[in-house]
């Protein structure tokens, strides 16, 4: 973590995505300082995200995945059911093969993390890739209505 560099960006950010896996809680404080400087939040229901949908209100959140109480019961289901990627999650799949088939460069430098995802995904990507988009989607949408997304941005702050 780079305290220098997150002094320039965090100020500059309109949307914080803290994406871990429910239960995981990966993304700790530095949302909150996002959400203190205007940016809104794009997460999992999860750990401090949930603390800051409190305070905020959840109009204000753009929530997406799984909850906690899923977690392990779709964990069994990848390692006992396993379901190849291009059938659960098409969309997800067709970002990885244009990572695989060398869209960022040598594709196989990315092949030990695709494969973390296509012959086990322990964080459920391909269970939360979906509704990750529609966030996204939702995202988009709000954005395009300036004065709301500035009335969001100010409680946000506020609160």
């Amino acid at each position: 973590y780079s305290v220098s560099l997150a002094e320039v960006l965090i100020p500059a950010s309109d949307i914080s995505q803290h994406i871990s896996t429910a239960g995981t809680e990966a993304s700790g404080t530095s949302n909150m300082k996002f959400c203190l400087n205007g940016g809104l939040l794009l997460g999992t229901v999860d750990g401090a995200n949930i603390e800051i949908a409190e305070e905020v209100g959840e109009s204000n959140v753009f929530f997406f995945g799984h909850l906690t109480p899923a977690v392990e019961d779709l964990r069994h289901q990848h390692l006992y059911h396993h379901v190849p990627v291009e059938e659960k999650c098409p969309a997800l799949a067709h970002v990885l093969n244009q990572v695989s088939q060398g869209l960022f460069g040598d594709g196989a430098v990315y092949d030990p993390l695709l494969n973390t995802i296509r012959q086990g995904d322990y964080y459920l990507i391909t269970d939360d890739f979906d509704s990750y988009i529609e966030a996204l989607r939702m995202v988009d949408e709000a954005y395009c209505d300036k004065e709301e997304w500035i009335k969001k941005s100010i409680r946000t702050t506020a609160k």
